[in-house]
């Protein structure tokens, strides 16, 4: 049996309900593959899941596709491959509270960023607020990362990057009003984020344990989307204390089982050629990479 070590990109939640769901009822034993599931919680983010993957402590990694050209364009470029998509919408956006006053990206000018120091995240969301008319010009702060989204929540930042179907799901049950900021509608064609990624080596010699894992993961994900309850229940296993509550858990599951599936293929993890290429075509255009990548360089669905 082929043992796969994955790090998860957050402490687990909705976005990670496949993967969990799979491990849960045993499809990825079926599969003929060892799975052990790691998240940031386990290290409070000391490493980032793809530097563990470069280091070899884990064989994949939850990541955003910055990482991609990240690990590709350093001084010592390690090859960090797309395989497949976690969720077919960006459900991320740019929060700020509603009491703060800020109604527009504009208005972010001068008021603080709480950054997790992502590859091209300040940049790009200077660029949002530009397109707003603003000058982008934000206060960057650079907390610890996994206590970001309480810093918003105690106003000791002005907005930060969340995911709308989970912080933004806390907040709304929590009865904390927030006013969002997607990519979208200010003229980003963000990609798709989180990616699962690994090395090329990684596929060349485990190509066949891959697509059983991808197999049994996409199985869990297509669960997890038509069983919110029970997909709750067995994440209350998996969350930290401070997000046991079933009612929440079981909301942010519904307000993300429909993104997880592919409208084009009916399944999970699918990654779209265009949109892949208008995001690379944007980061070029916007100066914030010099180096071209081909679509197939940097993902593939090959192994779904």
């Amino acid at each position: 049996m082929q043992r796969i070590r994955i790090s998860l990109d957050w402490t687990p939640n909705v976005n990670h309900s496949g993967f969990i769901a799979a491990l849960h009822h045993g499809w990825y034993k079926e599969a003929g593959v060892d799975v052990d599931i790691q998240h940031p919680g386990n290290d409070n983010y000391t490493q980032s899941p793809a530097k563990k993957v470069e280091l070899g402590l884990v064989d994949l990694a939850l990541c955003p596709m910055e990482s991609l050209l990240s690990y590709r364009t350093k001084e010592k470029p390690f090859p960090l491959k797309a395989i497949a998509a976690v969720l077919q919408s960006d459900l991320s956006s740019i929060a700020v509270l509603e009491s703060s006053g800020i109604e527009r990206p504009a208005q972010l000018d001068g008021k603080t960023y709480a950054s997790y120091k992502a590859k091209y995240e300040d940049a790009i969301v200077a660029s949002l607020v530009r397109n707003d008319g603003g000058k982008g010009d934000l206060v960057l702060q650079y907390p610890e990362r996994l206590g970001i989204w309480n810093i918003l929540l105690e106003k000791q930042a002005d907005s930060t990057w969340i995911f709308a179907n989970w912080e933004g799901v806390q907040a709304k049950l929590g009865g904390v009003a927030l006013r969002h900021f997607k990519m979208a509608d200010y003229g980003i064609p963000y990609g798709y984020s989180p990616v699962l990624a690994c090395s090329e080596a990684f596929i060349t010699e485990q190509a066949s344990a891959l697509r059983n894992f991808l197999a049994a993961t996409a199985k869990g994900f297509a669960w997890a989307a038509s069983n919110a309850g029970d997909m709750a229940d067995i994440l209350l296993e998996w969350v930290p204390e401070a997000d046991k509550e079933k009612t929440m858990l079981e909301a942010a599951q519904r307000a993300t089982g429909d993104h997880y599936l592919s409208p084009k293929t009916g399944s999970w993890g699918h990654m779209d050629e265009e949109k892949v290429e208008a995001y690379l075509k944007w980061l070029l255009e916007k100066g914030l990479e010099t180096t071209p990548f081909s679509v197939d360089t940097l993902v593939t669905n090959e192994l779904l």
